[in-house]
């Protein structure tokens, strides 16, 4: 059998929304190979975090009681110990900030071919992976050599697995080389005073070039709070300093999936869409029909924003 070993994520004692995409890639990749799906649960409540995992598709959970944060050290021996004990066809991480953290460390040290940032596979004895090159205009398949790999996972490619499971839920007995373990967690910093984390909004407010410049963010900062929002944004206003980096929806920013995504000015770069097609519903204004973004709109409006968006405010208020 090709089984899967796909590890989970967690910050500040939340299952970040990685956790349960990647249980939808694995599932995906599993069924392709004919194996089960295990999931590592390393560090934090680890039971109390298998409970919410324990979803559809997932055939055994294996927790790892070891700190309460994500450390560098801990997760790749943890990781390390697992594949031993397991011997898996793949080992399938989160294409985040900490899965790119301990993703290369851990390839190198089981002496896999690691290949990151993938959107697809297809696995009939060889593994064929999906990725995007060229800043997401142009999709590309890799056909990887090897008997057993390793993969990073694009956020917000996979639906989050939902559904009550029946896994196997067994604490895996980690004896980690204390020596090795270097790295801490002390604390957390805070983006900014007051700052929010977009990628938790359920309903973004986004602008772009559109509004041509940066007096006439009040405007959108009436639509924000007359409907609840939170504001976002492509990269040309981040570049231009009318926003903060924590604000960037994109390939170079956030990738979020809010319940409801807005996007006003916004052209519908490839570069933008990669962070934000995850959305449930997106809505766009735009003065253009022919702009990009209305190929992935749930729904468009083809006006002058400076028209619409007050009538919204109006609507709203």
């Amino acid at each position: 059998m090709s089984d899967v070993l796909a590890v989970t994520e967690h910050r500040r004692g939340e299952l970040r929304d990685e956790s349960f995409e990647v249980i939808s890639a694995g599932r995906e990749l599993a069924d392709d190979a004919g194996g089960d799906l295990h999931l590592a649960v390393i560090s934090g409540d680890v039971d109390s975090y298998a409970d919410t995992l324990n979803r559809d598709g997932v055939d055994t959970i294996h927790t790892v009681e070891y700190g309460e944060e994500f450390n560098h050290d801990v997760y790749a021996q943890a990781i390390e110990a697992l594949f031993a004990d397991l011997e898996p066809t793949f080992v399938l991480m989160p294409n985040s900030v900490n899965g790119l953290d301990y993703a290369p460390a851990v390839a190198n040290s089981l002496d896999l071919p690691l290949v990151t940032d993938v959107i697809g596979f297809e696995y009939d004895g060889g593994l064929t992976a999906t990725r995007e090159m060229y800043g997401s205009k142009v999709e590309t398949t890799v056909e990887v050599e090897g008997d057993q790999f390793a993969l990073t996972t694009r956020g917000a490619e996979w639906p989050e697995a939902e559904g009550v499971g029946e896994a196997d839920v067994s604490a895996f007995d980690f004896d980690p080389d204390e020596d090795a373990i270097r790295s801490t967690v002390t604390g957390f910093e805070e983006v900014g005073a007051g700052d929010v984390d977009i990628s938790e909004a359920e309903f973004l407010v986004s602008i772009g070039r559109g509004i041509e410049e940066e007096d006439n963010l009040p405007l959108i900062e009436d639509l924000v709070e007359a409907t609840g929002a939170t504001l976002s944004s492509s990269r040309p206003i981040v570049d231009n300093g009318w926003l903060p980096k924590n604000r960037q929806v994109g390939q170079s920013g956030s990738q979020v999936t809010p319940t409801v995504y807005l996007a006003i000015g916004i052209s519908g770069a490839v570069q933008h869409v990669a962070g934000m097609k995850g959305s449930d519903t997106i809505i766009a204004i735009n003065n253009d029909p022919n702009a990009p973004i209305f190929d992935i709109a749930d729904y468009g409006i083809v006006g002058d924003l400076f028209d619409v968006v007050p009538e919204l405010i109006e609507q709203f208020e």
